[in-house]
């Protein structure tokens, strides 16, 4: 799959960190069908009292009109959406790139399912958002590094396991 790389208008709504206050946002939602593809809730740092809510995408008039009766707004958050295939060390090509390139994440959330990887990448502005799209593009399209050369030893211990019970080792 190639490597998808776009920003995502994220819409926001600070709750109270109370038990159903997610089922609550997330009802009106539901009831105009919004197929929501990103659903975080996290607590405020340094406030056990406060938590916020965010989901993406909300388009088109129903969505729209569903997310604010929850009370969602657009949030302003520059942020990413980067979906392909996954490999070990993926999210350290991305955060690699950003950092030598000196552009900060205000966060990361990530998850792989299916062999395929999705990241969210929020940013200070939309000009980091911007400047990062080429960045991670590289990052991610880039070849995996090829597994070191087997050697002659390694060889002979794995042809050593494959010989049947009883068999000797020729000398």
């Amino acid at each position: 799959m190639p490597v998808h790389v776009r920003p995502i208008a994220l819409w926001r709504v600070e709750v109270d960190n109370q038990p159903g206050a997610l089922a609550r946002i997330l009802e009106p939602l539901a009831a105009a069908r919004v197929d929501l593809q990103v659903v975080m809730g996290y607590r405020l740092p340094g406030d056990h009292a406060r938590a916020a809510i965010e989901v993406a995408p909300v388009t088109g008039a129903r969505a729209v009109s569903a997310a604010q009766a929850a009370g969602l707004n657009e949030a302003g958050i520059a942020a990413l959406r980067v979906d392909g295939d996954n490999r070990p060390g993926l999210g350290h090509a991305m955060a690699r790139a950003l950092g030598d390139a000196g552009i900060n994440a205000d966060f990361v959330l990530g998850q792989v399912s299916g062999g395929q990887h999705t990241t969210i990448i929020g940013f200070e502005s939309r000009e980091d958002a911007d400047r990062a799209i080429p960045l991670i593009k590289r990052a991610v399209a880039a070849p995996r590094q090829p597994a070191p050369p087997k050697t002659a030893r390694t060889r002979g211990r794995r042809l050593a396991r494959k010989r049947p019970s009883g068999a000797r080792r020729g000398r």
